[in-house]
């Protein structure tokens, strides 16, 4: 696919693997800050409504960090342009964090008016750096067009109280989570197609296996810091090392060997574009999400290793298992075309 963009702001398709650059692990030390915000959250709140919200929080959260990455896949980070967008994303998507632990509540507005800087920014840039006449540019003029209705959405919310705040974001998420699926299809310009996604396949695997280790990291960040927080004893000692146990079996499962050869297979594609919005983009979020809530629940038992397993420990450590195992298995059924039945047997279980 042939794109023009303006300054020559575009990667360089030269048939290598595009390298992850240092500004975009610096970028994700935005969303290390928003993962830790998430997880504080899911702890401090701990009712079903409350899990809910935290739930709603992470797939905004995600969507932000994934359509960057997406943008970070066409457009070069070497660039002075596209460097001061991210940084400038940076900055807002640090907000955004910073609101998390309020978002429903006296700092709704700011975490809503954040998210939609960050979305309406970015593809704004992107819209002025290409050529409309390329399909990558009239992809982009789509997705601006498709997001005015969940931007709108976005500040009623942060405006409204009470339970119609979480009906209108929840709307504005679905809607923004339906776009790739319809091809962002607009009055007057049409839809795109994944053949209009021509991705790097290497670097956006890398993007988001560097993500799942983030979140990880958060895992073994509150199951550490709990752990230095009370008195050794042989049941704090247990609870700590299964804890740990714990986030190296998700990491074993991840990692082991179904990553690199999802990464190969990805990056031999057809289709990039299809993989990356069904394995990647969407598949990867309840994996992240299931990751969440097993450290949540870690840092409960390793706080608590006496107690016997309350309703909410134990919810959060098998519906979080569920999750990342769910998430896993449609992962490899999007990469490989095959279901894999051993995680399906295990969520079952």
């Amino acid at each position: 696919m042939h794109v023009s963009d303006h300054g020559g702001l575009l990667r360089a398709r030269d048939g290598g693997e595009q390298p992850v650059t240092p500004l975009e692990l610096f970028f994700d030390l935005v969303y290390v800050f928003a993962v830790t915000q998430l997880s504080h959250r899911l702890l401090d709140q701990l009712t079903i409504g409350s899990s809910l919200g935290t739930l709603l929080l992470l797939v905004a959260v995600w969507r932000a960090w994934v359509d960057t990455t997406w943008v970070s896949n066409w457009f070069d980070p070497a660039r002075l342009a596209v460097r001061l967008m991210l940084v400038a994303l940076m900055l807002v998507s640090l907000v955004m964090s910073v609101a998390i632990p309020e978002a429903f509540g006296e700092r709704a507005l700011m975490f809503a008016l954040a998210y939609v800087v960050i979305q309406v920014g970015r593809t704004t840039f992107v819209v002025l750096a290409l050529e409309r006449s390329s399909s990558l540019g009239r992809n982009f003029h789509r997705i601006l067009a498709w997001f005015a209705v969940p931007a709108l959405l976005w500040v009623a919310g942060g405006l409204f109280q009470g339970e119609g705040r979480y009906v209108l974001w929840a709307i504005a998420l679905v809607l923004e989570y339906t776009g790739p699926v319809v091809g962002f299809w607009t009055l007057g310009l049409g839809h795109s197609t994944t053949a209009d996604w021509t991705v790097d396949g290497g670097h956006f695997a890398e993007r988001c296996r560097l993500f799942v280790i983030l979140a990880l990291g958060e895992s073994i960040l509150v199951t550490g810091t709990t752990f230095g927080e009370i008195e050794p004893s042989v049941a704090t000692v247990s609870a700590f090392v299964v804890a740990f146990l714990g986030s190296v079996a998700l990491w074993w499962i991840y990692f082991a060997r179904s990553d690199e050869a999802a990464r190969g297979t990805f990056s031999s594609a057809e289709d990039p574009g299809r993989v990356a919005r069904s394995a990647y983009t969407y598949f990867h979020l309840p994996m992240v999400a299931g990751i969440i809530a097993v450290a949540a629940a870690d840092e409960l038992t390793v706080a608590h290793p006496r107690e016997l397993g309350t309703l909410v420990s134990v919810t959060l450590t098998l519906g979080g298992i569920a999750l990342f195992l769910a998430g896993h298995a449609l992962f490899k059924w999007a990469v490989f075309g095959a279901l894999s039945w051993p995680r399906v047997v295990a969520i079952a279980r």
